[in-house]
């Protein structure tokens, strides 16, 4: 049951990412993939605080940690399309674009997934 209850989390995830970051990418214009950022950085902090809660027994039913760690936040964030829109920026003439993108998604998601266990364990 577990499985399908992860696989249904990952279709809403995958879902949110699509919509967010299609509103994202409408409404800014940035030298780098914004929405894919955000995304990706959101989704840290939002893993971070799942894995918290889930780790501190602070109500958190380690039921919903699959579901919600490994099917929203995997259907949610996106490795794939970081790797993707950084090689596109780097293969082109954008090199600048592409390494800030992949420095600071990477150090943006470290610290927003930092943030989100600190968080999570206060809670």
């Amino acid at each position: 049951m577990t499985m399908l209850w992860v696989c249904l989390a990952g279709g809403f995830g995958a879902v949110a990412r699509f919509l967010l970051e299609s509103r994202i990418n409408s409404r800014f214009s940035a030298p780098v993939p914004l929405g894919n950022l955000v995304i990706n950085v959101v989704g840290s902090l939002l893993l971070g605080l799942i894995t918290a809660a889930a780790l501190n027994h602070l109500g958190f039913s380690q039921n919903l940690k699959e579901p919600l760690g490994t099917g929203f936040c995997g259907g949610f964030t996106t490795f794939s399309t970081a790797s993707v829109e950084t090689a596109r920026a780097a293969c082109g003439c954008r090199k600048r674009v592409g390494a800030l993108h992949c420095m600071g998604m990477a150090i943006a998601g470290v610290l927003a997934a930092i943030l989100g266990l600190a968080l999570g364990s206060r809670v």
